[in-house]
């Protein structure tokens, strides 16, 4: 049986691209062991006009490898299936959002979320770029007036991030 996964988005797609960057005093290992498996709920907060996360379900497996899934709900009701695509540890992982309930599934047929962790001096850059595959008709919202909201949305959300890492010193304790 081929259990090739086929690839939500491909190199002929016109997607949207939407990155943010933020540096940390951690290494790039260090930064990737806390924000690959991080408690979405403790970092996605409402940000006009998106809302935060409320809860995570569904996970049965650590965050760690290709293959898990989790439902991450909304805290307006709304929710979408998260799965977990590429894994290098201590450098990138990658996932893919697809089956939104919200206003995002008129949009889009699913992202693709990109991290990755980048020596910068003796910490790291961390890059996270949201990639949707708008339906059609409907990317020139997207790239519109809907790319810097959601660009303020995930700058929030990383920065957030960030101050978790920073928080243990940048360093293991």
């Amino acid at each position: 049986m081929n259990t090739t996964r086929v690839p939500l988005i491909t190199r002929t797609d016109k997607t949207v691209p939407v990155t943010v960057f933020a540096r940390t005093t951690a290494t790039p290992d260090r930064a990737f062991e806390i924000i690959a498996p991080i408690d979405l709920t403790t970092v996605f907060n409402p940000v006009f006009p998106f809302p935060g996360i409320a809860e995570v379900r569904g996970q049965s497996e650590t965050w760690d490898h290709p293959g898990p899934s989790r439902t991450p709900r909304f805290d307006d009701g709304s929710q979408a299936t998260e799965s977990l695509t590429e894994y290098v540890d201590g450098q990138s992982f990658a996932y893919e959002l697809t089956d939104y309930t919200n206003v995002l599934g008129r949009l889009a047929s699913g992202v693709r979320g990109e991290w990755s962790f980048c020596p910068d001096g003796t910490g790291c850059t961390i890059r996270w770029t949201y990639e949707f595959r708008p339906l059609p008709g409907r990317r020139l919202i997207l790239a519109g007036p809907f790319r810097p909201l959601w660009a303020r949305y995930m700058q929030v959300a990383l920065n957030a991030m960030v101050d978790v890492v920073e928080s243990t010193g940048g360093t293991r304790n």
